[in-house]
């Protein structure tokens, strides 16, 4: 099969930056939390002030990072951009703050991750303005506060429940949760992406790769790379054929199943007669770790239907027996409520 060259713009961008929409009207979905950013964003060029602080949580994939590009961009400002894990110190958050220039935005992705004595620098920091600095130990200890330019923060993450309240009432912005996309929406997204990959893509191609990308632009734009090059190693037509072919060797079923979502049904099915199962059980039985389980691919289990949670463990729905083959078993007892 002979493709055309990558067409990236720059070529020394990554191909995840580029395929990363630049423009407002690029961005696919999210359309109240992007209305919601436009009005801030404008009623505050409007009074000649920065944008206030802002919180993005959800799911991985679903374009936290994107929006952070495109609200500095909006604003006509500089990214800088770091994360929880990187700031192991006071130091290491003083440092950053103290180089930002007025006007700057600070993203912090996974931001929960920070620890508790680094978020006690950084309220005063989002609230007045100031940084607290605590020269010396002991009696002759004293605290120096710095005045820092007016910035903007955007903080993301994945896991907002582990914010501590006082560091998410801060967020005078906003705090908005980005949702899964729709199929639509999806094959909106991979069309554009087709199109800067210089990927002949049909659009019945481009329907069941959305089928299956788990209703998250990351995952989608995944899929539709390793076609592609099933499609150029194979010499053959990037159709829905070859599509299929790429996504039964990736192993990613017309659910978007990945084989060990598919083992976590089967293993419900075949040892446990379909639950209710514990969580610490399923993990043993699998030899997979319990977050791994919990936070990765249950989640997009349970918004198919197809595992449901009861307070005596995991079960396998009607619709995750049909959707491995199996038959359903007949009800001896009153279902569980």
């Amino acid at each position: 099969m002979s493709q055309q060259p990558e067409q990236t713009g720059k070529s020394a961008r990554s191909l995840d930056q580029a395929l990363r929409p630049g423009l407002w009207d690029e961005y696919v979905g999210q359309a109240t939390i992007k209305e919601n950013l436009r009005i801030l964003l404008s009623a505050a060029k409007g009074r000649s002030q920065q944008p206030e602080h802002i919180l993005l949580y959800g799911p991985p994939g679903l374009g936290k990072t994107t929006l952070a590009h495109l609200i500095t961009k909006e604003i006509g400002s500089s990214l800088r951009s770091t994360s929880g894990p990187a700031i192991e110190r006071v130091g290491d958050l003083a440092s950053i703050l103290t180089n930002l220039s007025p006007g700057d935005v600070l993203f912090i992705d996974e931001i929960h991750r920070l620890n508790r004595t680094i978020e006690e620098i950084l309220y005063p920091a989002m609230e007045s303005g100031v940084l607290d600095i605590v020269i010396g130990k002991g009696p002759s200890a004293r605290t120096v506060q710095l005045e820092l330019p007016a910035f903007t923060l955007i903080a993301a993450t994945t896991r907002i429940s582990m914010l501590s309240s006082p560091l998410r009432s801060r967020f005078s912005g906003g705090t908005f949760r980005l949702a899964y996309y729709t199929e639509d929406e999806i094959a909106t997204i991979l069309h554009r992406s087709a199109q800067i990959l210089g990927i002949p893509a049909d659009t019945e191609s481009v329907r069941e790769i959305s089928r299956r990308s788990r209703a998250t632009p990351r995952t989608a734009n995944y899929l539709l790379k390793r076609c592609r090059d099933f499609a150029q190693v194979s010499e053959e037509v990037l159709d829905v054929k070859t599509v299929k072919k790429a996504l039964a060797l990736l192993e990613v079923d017309e659910l978007g199943l990945n084989q060990i979502d598919r083992d976590i049904l089967g293993v419900l099915i075949d040892k446990f007669k379909g639950g209710p199962v514990g969580l610490k059980t399923i993990s043993a039985a699998l030899s997979e770790e319990e977050a791994t389980i919990e936070e990765v691919h249950e989640p997009y289990l349970l918004q198919l239907g197809l595992l449901e949670r009861t307070p005596r463990g995991r079960m396998v729905t009607e619709k995750g027996y049909t959707h491995l083959g199996e038959e359903v078993p007949k009800a001896d007892q009153p279902k569980l409520i």
